[in-house]
């Protein structure tokens, strides 16, 4: 049936797929507002505010939100990221009317209260301890801390003890209502979900929302580059090397998004061949491609012993050199082969599928069909992702790095091999 679309009076956008085998539905509402949004004296707040949507309403405590919920074995969650927020959950198709009053009455009426709010910023202060005694976590966040340095999309989405520690339910509020309004909103479910039916129960909770957001839109990002290192006695090195990627809206996002499966996606992916496979230099390394809507990054994450650090990265960055002089019609081919497997697969997850179609209606303000997608990628050729290597690993390198990295080439001696690539660049295709 496709992607049906509504808006409401607000403006709320509300979308819906309705895949008639599927009992349960999966639905939520995602908020073009993430870490990214918050101000200097904010970090954090942003994912403590999601923390705090289940604890408690005018008319449900924390205990009844969960057992709502759960009464009907339905499941309900938040996620932050960067540039947005999610609260959604998945029920029966008989009980979609209740996990919409649900969702709307946490962001509606939520009573942030101050012994809730105590509790939640000691989990939150555990779960910043955790992902510090996490090398391979906290090595990423350094990593965007170094990409994208002093600028809130590189900050981690946690927030800092001090940080968090010191907000108050009156900040929180002030947050929700400067960032939240039905401008920056979607609502979307995908399942056993009828179009019409779901579009009057969320008028019906959501309909006198308010209309605009009023927080300042994020500054624009300035991708700086540059190099961390963090000794730790450990016995294995986190090393993450990268360069800036590409935005959602330009030419060369989806070019980028097979290029990095083509390096490090996959058993058959060069880096895995040649650095695991070949060589056993590391038991993990994968690249990976991150975009935002006005930048990204692009990177490889490595794990090794400290014995093999000084002969893993230079094979990494011959790697990465050949990418730029060579890539077969068949890699190209095979990588196309599991992107578009993939995409088909999440079509199959009502979650997945619900979270694709509101990501893309944030971003492009209308769902993509998969045939668009798959045009996009037909249109992909050997020679522009030569060109696409050439230029993306020629440019100022980041490289953050965790654990026992004493053997670890030095930033210069990183950034000086992969300027000696030999063609000349050609200019950036936006």
């Amino acid at each position: 049936m496709g992607v049906e679309v509504s808006r409401l009076s607000n403006g709320l956008t509300v979308a819906t797929e309705t895949l008639p085998h599927i009992e349960s539905v999966a639905l939520g509402i995602w908020v073009k507002s993430g870490s990214r949004n918050e101000r200097d004296d904010e970090h954090g707040i942003a994912h403590l505010l999601e923390h705090m949507a289940f604890k408690g309403t005018g008319k449900r405590s924390a205990w009844q939100i969960a057992t709502d919920i759960e009464d009907v074995g339905g499941e309900i969650n938040a996620a932050t990221s960067v540039e947005t927020t999610a609260f959604f959950a998945r029920v029966l198709r008989d009980d979609v009317p209740l996990a919409i009053d649900i969702l709307a009455d946490i962001l509606t009426d939520s009573k942030f209260d101050p012994s809730e709010l105590e509790r939640e910023q000691h989990v939150i202060l555990q779960e910043i301890g955790a992902a510090h005694d996490t090398p391979d976590d906290i090595v990423f966040d350094h990593f965007t801390e170094t990409a994208f340095r002093h600028q809130a999309i590189g900050r981690s989405i946690l927030g800092t003890p001090q940080t968090v520690e010191s907000f108050t339910s009156d900040q929180l509020r002030g947050f929700l209502e400067r960032q939240y309004g039905a401008d920056r909103m979607v609502v979307v479910a995908a399942g056993g979900v009828d179009h019409e039916r779901f579009v009057r129960e969320v008028e019906q909770r959501l309909g006198s929302f308010r209309s605009k957001s009023s927080g300042a839109l994020p500054q624009y990002s300035h991708y700086v580059g540059g190099d961390f290192r963090e000794h730790r006695d450990l016995m294995d090195a986190q090393i993450v090397l990268g360069f800036e990627g590409r935005a959602y809206h330009v030419r060369d996002f989806y070019a980028s998004q097979i290029l990095s499966m083509i390096l490090g996606g996959g058993m058959s992916s060069r880096l895995f061949q040649e650095v695991r496979e070949r060589r056993g230099l590391c038991y993990s390394v994968y690249a990976f491609h991150w975009g935002f809507s006005d930048s990204g990054i692009f990177g490889i994450h490595a794990a090794t012993g400290e014995s093999d650090i000084a002969e893993l990265v230079p094979v990494i960055l011959s790697e990465l050199q050949k990418a730029g002089e060579r890539i077969g019609q068949d890699e190209l081919d095979r990588a196309r082969a599991q992107y578009r497997a993939g995409l088909m697969m999440s079509r199959e997850n009502p979650a997945s599928r619900a979270s694709q179609i509101a990501r893309q209606m944030l971003l492009y303000g209308r769902p993509i069909e998969i045939e668009e997608l798959m045009e996009r990628l037909s249109a992909l050729s050997v020679g522009r992702l030569t060109d696409l290597s050439e230029r993306l690993f020629t440019s100022k390198p980041t490289v953050a790095a965790v654990g026992p990295v004493g053997t670890l080439p030095a930033f210069e001696q990183i950034s000086d091999t992969l300027s000696v690539t030999p063609p000349a660049l050609r200019k950036l295709a936006v």
